[in-house]
């Protein structure tokens, strides 16, 4: 296991998950993580919590089972104009979100020419609230990859490699090394996820890492190899965390 933090996971609240926060640190802690982040699916998706959701989730503790808890989400690029399902002002309570299309969002989907997807992308990282790309290499919307990388490094969004996508989508496991190396080539950071839906998957990416290794990915890349570095990230951006 070569991350320390796993910055996209699933609890019931998202209801085709299947374990609690609970238990996600829990076993988080058993495999040596240092910190998740619990990023619950936005309204936009048939199965998401109400918001209120997102506006409680200060109840939380800071650390559960010793694990650091970020308290965030992953909203939905619901249209190809980039626009998000939360507000600003719920966006800026949170403190890690993911951004991701889901064809589940859109009426009567079918997948878009990559110049109208790139387009949302280009519109969407404009929001300072994103901090991930969520799994950007599935083939039900593909884009302009060296575009929207370039400019996914300009906004300091982080891009996702999704261990869930990779291992269940045959698209994403063909996208996902060109993806990789044109951040190999711009020096682009990356964040390895499991995208878990059940506690046995949080901090889980072997699919990943062994891609990582055959095409010689450097780790300084690899925004969450590193808890100290990846916590400065975060903190360089709300400065009032209590991490």
């Amino acid at each position: 296991m070569i991350i320390q933090a796993d910055l996209h996971t699933h609890t019931i609240a998202s209801t085709h998950a299947y374990s609690t926060i609970t238990e996600n640190c829990l076993y988080a802690d058993q495999i040596g993580l240092k910190a998740i982040a619990m990023t619950d699916h936005a309204m936009q998706m048939p199965d998401s919590p109400h918001y209120w959701h997102f506006g409680n989730l200060r109840v939380l503790p800071r650390k559960i089972h010793g694990v650091t808890v970020l308290k965030g989400a992953e909203v939905n690029i619901y249209n190809y104009n980039g626009d998000l399902d939360l507000t600003n002002d719920e966006l800026k309570k949170l403190e890690w979100v993911v951004a991701s299309y889901h064809k589940y969002t859109f009426p009567d989907f079918a997948p878009a020419d990559p110049k109208i997807v790139t387009d949302g992308y280009l519109k969407a990282i404009q929001n300072p609230h994103i901090d991930v790309i969520g799994h950007p290499t599935t083939d039900f919307f593909p884009f302009e990859h060296e575009r929207a990388i370039k400019a996914f490094k300009e906004y300091e969004k982080l891009i996702e490699i999704n261990e869930s996508s990779i291992k269940r989508k045959p698209g994403a496991a063909k996208t996902v090394v060109p993806v990789l190396q044109l951040c190999k080539r711009f020096e682009v950071p990356v964040v390895l996820n499991s995208d878990a839906h059940f506690w046995t998957e949080v901090g889980t990416t072997p699919v990943a890492e062994q891609i990582l290794k055959d095409i010689d990915f450097p780790q300084s890349l690899i925004a969450n190899a590193d808890w100290d570095s990846l916590r400065e990230r975060i903190l360089k951006k709300r400065p009032h965390l209590d991490i």
